[in-house]
């Protein structure tokens, strides 16, 4: 039997399958899904046609409005019957601000082999220190129980937590959903119960959601056929703390950073519900757009980049390692996504993330578009204030400012 996998690769040279596609069909081995011809003809006509259209997602870069969602009337009957049932849309997101030729967007880079002083350090230097009182979501990279970057660093959610209760900040609450394990395993492998405890943040799973705990959401415009359920604990945050790796991504989003982050924040499949998210997401030629438009439902407060390792190829979990020694962090998404690039272009990275202006990566094209961030690495501001973190500052400027 020929395999064909559900993310689209047809290379047995390696055990691939985007288990974000398929978690029901995760074993601990890791095994790769075959399909049968049943299921090739499910998964690969939505697949095919999404290809069909790729030409005309040039076209589709205007910003999108929050609208509730709308059950799609040019898909098959047999998808279309699986459309969401009506899900309360939220209404209270603000709508991005369209950047202007006057903002700016700092980006504080520490050089630093220790993640919980560059933290600290780099944190100072950004003087972000609105948290007063509120409830607060951090965001991790879970994806799976791989060592940093494969996925958040022990050391970095535990600096984080801690900074935001010393910080004034209330109930802290770490949440995410894991793509090729399973969430409350990869927490309970990486001993996340135990910091909760001595932390005294909540911890949640959410793939352990209940459907009232999901809102559906829809844009006008989006690339996601049926709208995505965003995980209410994210919607009902009063801030909102993302921590990201630095690495690339195989399975078609060519670079993980903070707007791939986001997401873990989308159900896979929300209980009671036919539609796979994860399965529209990975089989669709739109899929760097499509992670953009999830960032279109919330607004960070806070962009923690640990690069003090990264993987040059491969990924999520697993790559070309190198050490660049940096802490980064920000505020603006597009901003942190452009200089994670241009971190992955200096060390040398894959031809998909190597090649091209910057600003003309799909997922930092599209976030642009959606009014999220600066829309030109001119204004971008990398700061510091020692040294050596300065002297690498200015070897990396040259790459990000050709855009």
């Amino acid at each position: 039997m020929n395999r064909l996998y559900a993310c689209g690769s047809t290379n047995e040279s390696e055990p691939l399958v985007c288990q974000e596609c398929y978690p029901g069909s995760r074993t601990d081995d890791q095994e790769a899904f075959i399909l049968d011809r049943r299921s090739f003809i499910r998964v690969s006509a939505p697949f095919v046609g999404s290809i069909l259209g790729a030409q005309a997602l040039s076209g589709c870069r205007r910003a999108l409005g929050l609208i509730p969602s709308r059950t799609p009337t040019n898909l098959p009957s047999e998808l279309a019957s699986n459309t969401p049932p009506p899900f309360p849309t939220s209404t209270n997101f603000p709508a991005p601000t369209p950047t202007t030729a006057s903002d700016h967007a700092a980006v504080v880079l520490v050089k630093t082999e220790d993640r919980h002083a560059g933290m600290q350090k780099a944190l100072s230097i950004l003087e972000a220190h609105d948290f007063q009182g509120k409830r607060m979501l951090v965001k991790p990279n879970l994806n799976s129980s791989h060592a940093a970057p494969g996925s958040t660093h022990n050391d970095v959610l535990a600096t984080m937590v801690e900074w935001l209760d010393q910080n004034g900040a209330g109930q802290i609450t770490v949440g995410d959903r894991s793509g090729m394990e399973n969430t409350r395993r990869v927490m309970d492998k990486k001993g996340l119960p135990a910091m909760a405890d001595e932390l005294g943040f909540d911890l949640i799973a959410f793939d352990e959601l209940a459907a009232d705990e999901w809102i559906h959401m829809g844009f006008e415009g989006s690339h996601w056929p049926s709208g995505f359920a965003l995980a209410r604990p994210v919607h009902d945050a009063e801030g909102i703390v993302s921590l990201c790796c630095l690495k690339t991504h195989r399975f078609g989003g060519h670079f993980t950073l903070s707007l791939k982050n986001s997401v873990g924040m989308v159900a896979y499949q929300v209980p009671g519900e036919g539609v796979e998210y994860m399965t529209q997401l990975h089989n669709s030629a739109a899929q760097r757009y499509m992670i953009a438009e999830i960032n279109r439902a919330y607004t960070p407060d806070l962009i923690v980049l640990d690069a003090v390792d990264a993987f040059l190829d491969g990924g999520p979990e697993s790559g070309t390692l190198a050490h660049p020694g940096l802490i980064l962090a920000g505020t603006d998404r597009v901003a942190i996504d452009a200089v994670g690039v241009a971190l992955l272009r200096y060390f040398g990275t894959t031809p998909e993330v190597q090649q091209g202006l910057i600003f003309h990566q799909a997922q930092i094209e599209q976030a642009v578009a959606l009014g999220l961030g600066v829309d030109d690495p001119h204004k971008i501001d990398l700061i510091t204030d020692d040294p050596e973190s300065s002297r690498f500052v200015e070897a990396l400027r040259p790459i990000l400012l050709q855009g």
